[in-house]
């Protein structure tokens, strides 16, 4: 019964490396691929670069550069190019990107902002404020009482001194 086994657990072994040997060979294969095209897009981006430098030189060989000529009322030096228009799809997938990241952020920060940690800090926060508010509002009862009563037995003396002098007249 073991002599099936070996030669079995060998094939399965086998097998499973062909399988990564294709994996790795397909991988590799890939990234070189990516590689090529990313070398060709950084060598066609460094001749539009090239390009874009020597036009600026050679058109703009002794001016200074502006930042913004906000509030010059003449109209920039040269002729002014519209903006070059992006494709839809384009435009669609950086609203997209902008779209995930907006959103991604305010998920991320509803989370921290209902986390327990925050909820419990608010709530304790509330009920220290709350009895606050409570003591604030006693010590203003009891300091109105105080004048009330005060007001109450000056009215008495008044009235008490009015009465006295009264019967002295009589």
């Amino acid at each position: 019964m073991q002599e099936w086994i070996v030669p079995v657990v060998l094939g399965v072994v086998a097998v499973l490396v062909l399988v990564l040997v294709v994996a790795f060979a397909r991988t590799r294969s890939r990234t070189r691929r990516e590689l090529l095209a990313a070398r060709a897009e950084a060598a066609s981006l460094r001749a539009q670069l090239d390009e874009i430098e020597r036009r600026m030189s050679d058109h703009n060989h002794h001016t200074d550069y502006v930042i913004t000529r906000l509030g010059d009322d003449e109209p920039p030096p040269g002729p002014v190019q519209p903006p070059a228009r992006i494709d839809g799809s384009l435009f669609a997938d950086l609203v997209l990107r902008e779209t995930v990241v907006k959103s991604a952020a305010l998920a991320h920060g509803l989370r921290r902002a209902l986390a327990p940690e925050v909820r419990n800090r608010i709530r304790f926060e509330m009920k220290r404020e709350v009895q606050r508010a409570r003591k604030q509002r006693r010590s203003d009862l009891k300091e109105a009482l105080r004048d009330l009563r005060a007001r109450e037995r000056a009215d008495l003396a008044a009235d008490a001194g009015e009465r006295h002098d009264e019967g002295d007249a009589a």
